[in-house]
């Protein structure tokens, strides 16, 4: 984890079980487990053993747990590879890990609210419609009847 753990204002225990709305100043750190909603203008870390059911909101967010709701940062959303997220995403970055789990929709760059205004979303299945193959048909198979291939060209 990148923050040392007295740069966080507060901590919520890997034991706590809370839910409610929840708003901070600084960094938040979740250990444990939350329902509702979260905001922080700081840094919001949910570490490998917090579990997020709601709606978060912060500087940066950072998850290296399960979060089943929403995640909004004016700066950038992190996803390490133990993470597993479902739900949406808007932030001005994100980085995703190998190994981390994503369900959902992303609006990355532009501003939250320019976001929102606008109606941005850019799905997963978007960016899928633009891969062209690379050969259009298979290639016609040689007197052996085995089709020639570009490993050993």
């Amino acid at each position: 984890m990148a923050e040392h753990d007295g740069e966080f204002a507060t901590t919520i225990g890997q034991d706590a079980s809370f839910s409610g709305k929840l708003q901070f100043e600084k960094g938040a750190r979740l250990l444990g487990a939350f329902e509702g909603e979260i905001s922080t203008k700081g840094q919001l870390v949910i570490a490998g053993s917090g579990r997020l059911s709601g709606e978060a909101s912060a500087g940066n967010i950072r998850v290296e747990g399960q979060v089943n709701g929403n995640l909004s940062a004016s700066g950038k959303i992190q996803l390490t590879e133990s993470a597993r997220l479902e739900g949406d995403i808007a932030a001005s970055k994100l980085e995703v890990a190998e190994g981390a789990v994503l369900v959902g929709r992303c609006a990355i760059g532009a501003k939250p609210d320019e976001r929102a205004a606008a109606g941005v979303v850019k799905t997963a299945s978007a960016s899928v419609d633009k891969v062209k193959p690379m050969r259009s048909e298979a290639p016609a198979p040689t007197a052996g009847g085995v089709a020639p291939t570009a490993i050993g060209r």
